[in-house]
């Protein structure tokens, strides 16, 4: 009769020793990939509270809080927010509040847009649009609530002094939006309904719907007196605009 093998008991050993070390591997992964899921968890929970206390807008503490100036929603121009309308020299500006570029755009250029309105001086068209997602539209809705209290042009600087470096991270959510209306002078309980309730939908609607009307296809884009604004500079060069508007006027 063939004798049966025997198992050599060292090797037996090192795959009991091999089976060990596998399962402590398989065990560590585990570990790791929950404590990565926990972590993850705990950043977007993190970003999804942001805005809950006071130091979330303290960059707004000293905000120079202008006089209140009327605009009217304009039906000719698809629902935009509109200073002195009728003035030769029209500006049409599509932001969306948590653009990055629009902020930049703002940080250079919008002092400038400002005394344009402020002084008459243009007729200047906000189109508020909303398509990075749902704090965009909450941001638009709250920007056409402070327009009826005379405070766009304010409320619109400090959402980009504020502006959250995370889109749709839960910033701009209605108690703080309602909290940067206070910061600009906005002091109303009619203001704080109109954000909280979401009373301006179908006006930020029609914004996002008219982009393609325009041929608006991102933000910021510009139209002076009709024409598209293409900047030349790799920034937003504040001399550069001033002459585009300098030669939109003899036109």
């Amino acid at each position: 009769m063939p004798k049966t093998p025997r198992e050599n008991p060292r090797a037996a050993r090192r795959n009991d020793s091999r089976k060990a070390e596998g399962d402590k591997v398989t065990r560590w992964i585990v570990i790791s990939m929950v404590a990565l899921v926990v972590v993850t968890a705990g950043v977007v929970s993190l970003f999804s509270q942001r805005g809950g206390t006071d130091e979330d807008l303290s960059a707004l503490d000293n905000f120079p809080v202008s006089a209140p100036l009327e605009s009217v929603v304009s039906d000719a121009d698809d629902k935009a927010i509109v200073f002195n309308q009728g003035a030769p020299l029209k500006l049409s500006i599509w932001e969306d509040f948590q653009c990055p570029v629009c902020q930049q755009f703002e940080a250079s250029i919008g002092g400038y847009i400002d005394e344009l309105v402020r002084s008459g001086e243009a007729e200047v068209a906000f189109h508020t649009a909303s398509f990075l997602g749902p704090e965009s539209r909450r941001a638009a809705n709250a920007g056409f609530c402070a327009a009826d209290e005379g405070k766009f042009l304010d409320f619109h600087k400090a959402m980009y002094v504020i502006q959250s470096p995370v889109e749709n991270s839960g910033f701009w959510n209605p108690d703080n939006l309602v909290r940067i209306g206070e910061k600009v002078g906005i002091a109303s309980d009619s203001f704080a309904t109109c954000v909280r309730d979401d009373a301006k939908r179908e006006l930020v609607d029609t914004v996002a719907e008219s982009m393609a009307k325009y041929g608006v296809e991102g933000t910021p884009t510009v139209f002076i007196n009709g024409k598209e604004w293409k900047r030349q500079s790799p920034t937003f060069d504040l001399a550069e605009f001033k002459s585009a508007v300098e030669a939109a006027k003899t036109e």
